[in-house]
């Protein structure tokens, strides 16, 4: 039973993950960097006294530790939530489940950049199982369209889920990496803060002042839930998990974040699965059940 704990984890943030993105469109009229900046410092407070127990362990971290911190500080952290938001933009224009669909790019490059660095043993039964994931995630967001019939919205939306894909698919790999070094607790504390510093620095490089920038009661509130339970507390979640499992495993178990997400549009806006959505959510659910059974490459 223990070692479905930590796929259970990452499937618990993914889900969380998946609500996320309906949170952040009432945010759709604040400026991204100032929803990331404000996001990250709340949780770096929750988080704050983790760093102070763990002072001595920080400072011994080396440097290609802060490397792999200041990576996916700025990758994962700034610039994939950049990304995603500004994806996120385009909901007025385009359906959410394309902004969702290239979340599934995510494992090829987590997969792949986990064997260069990481040395992780990728096996012919996880390439398959990997590839039905896939596959299925596609068949989950898009059923039977063709990309030939996107807009110039739905292909700007694509381009930037594109880059958030990259840019998380790549923080999953250096996250594995620091989390070799430090406990969980103390990458999400570091990564929350400097996530917040480095996206403060960029807010009043591109601002220039911070004396105009105000939210409403009601943008407290969503910025508040999100920090709460898509935000940070699902950032310390995924990294239990992810400490436990390697990161090709676990950036497939992330793949439940699709489906949930279609699942709610499903619910929320009445939206009903189509059969090649079914099958894909098949795919996926069966390709992740039998990846849980395979050895672990700790």
């Amino acid at each position: 039973m223990q070692k479905f704990i930590p796929p259970i984890a990452v499937i618990i943030a993914a889900l969380l993950w998946s609500v996320d993105g309906f949170l952040r469109q009432e945010l759709y009229s604040v400026s991204s960097f100032l929803i990331i900046t404000l996001e990250h410092a709340l949780g770096a407070i929750i988080f704050l006294p983790l760093l102070f127990r763990r002072w001595n362990e920080i400072r011994s971290i080396g440097q290609r530790g802060w490397i792999s911190l200041l990576w996916i500080s700025i990758c994962g952290g700034v610039m994939g939530t950049f990304f995603y938001t500004k994806a996120l933009s385009y909901i007025q224009y385009i359906d959410l489940s394309v902004v969702v669909l290239l979340q599934k790019l995510q494992p090829l490059f987590a997969i792949s950049l986990a064997a260069i660095i990481l040395k992780e043993k990728i096996t012919q039964k996880f390439l398959l199982l990997a590839g039905a994931a896939m596959a299925g995630g596609y068949l989950v967001t898009f059923g039977t369209d063709s990309m030939a019939d996107w807009d110039e919205k739905t292909l700007i939306a694509a381009l930037l889920a594109t880059l958030a894909a990259f840019s998380w698919g790549s923080s999953t790999v250096l996250g594995k990496h620091a989390l070799k070094r430090l406990p969980f607790t103390t990458v999400t504390a570091l990564r929350l803060l400097l996530t917040a510093i480095v996206a403060l620095i960029i807010l009043v490089m591109t601002q220039g002042s911070l004396a105009d920038i105000s939210l409403d009661s009601h943008q407290w509130r969503i910025l508040i839930l999100i920090v709460l339970s898509t935000g940070a507390v699902a950032l310390f979640i995924y990294y239990y998990g992810l400490k436990h499992l390697p990161a090709s495993h676990a950036t497939l178990y992330e793949l439940t974040w699709p489906l949930s997400a279609v699942i709610i549009d499903w619910v929320v806006r009445g939206r009903i699965l189509s059969l090649a959505q079914i099958i894909g959510a098949t795919l996926i659910l069966g390709s992740m059940t039998l990846l849980a059974q395979e050895k672990r490459n700790d």
